[in-house]
């Protein structure tokens, strides 16, 4: 009996709590300045997660219209800061063939400047070979579209293993590798 009572009053304070949030995103804000923040943001959220999909989908010209003219990625190497020129001739041979990358967000979060002509954001993706990784770049806003300025792809090390890691790099190094 106490445990359906429990369950009940959980699902009403559920229930409640979805109701507050969407009707909070339903309908304006009293605050102008906050509705431009929440529509950049979902308009930077369709940018990534198309970014993404393009990506998967082997979609080469779709994936670089999202990143701007004079945009650079920086990949998991320390030799991989391309420019969209050297990017797109390092992704041109592998998306012809219908092959891309796939990295799935689960966790994202943006910030915007003052201005709200720029965002930055920082986001945990996950990949069939890599594991997790982080995803974190810079949006210009260009002629009222979100570009992607700037990518870096990371593999976070858990502290634990940094030491580890951090030996395996010199010694490759020192190999000349």
């Amino acid at each position: 009996m106490r445990l359906t009572i429990t369950v009940i009053l959980l699902l009403s304070c559920v229930n409640t709590v979805t109701a507050e949030v969407l009707s909070s995103t339903t309908q304006p804000h009293s605050d102008t300045k906050v509705q431009p923040l929440l529509e950049d943001e979902v308009k930077v959220n369709r940018v990534l997660d198309s970014l993404h999909q393009f990506a998967s989908d082997a979609n080469f010209d779709s994936y670089f219209s999202l990143y701007s003219d004079n945009a650079i990625f920086i990949g998991t190497d320390a030799s991989e800061v391309w420019t969209m020129s050297a990017f797109k001739a390092y992704a041109q041979p592998h998306f012809s063939k219908g092959r891309g990358w796939t990295y799935t967000p689960h966790s994202r979060h943006i910030y915007f400047s003052s201005n709200r002509d720029v965002a930055w954001f920082d986001e945990l993706l996950d990949n069939e070979s890599l594991g997790v990784t982080r995803g974190t770049g810079v949006l210009i806003l260009v002629n009222d579209k979100w570009k992607v300025s700037q990518y870096h792809l990371t593999i976070p090390v858990p502290n634990a293993l940094a030491d580890s890691v951090a030996e395996q790099i010199k010694s490759h190094r020192k190999k000349g590798q």
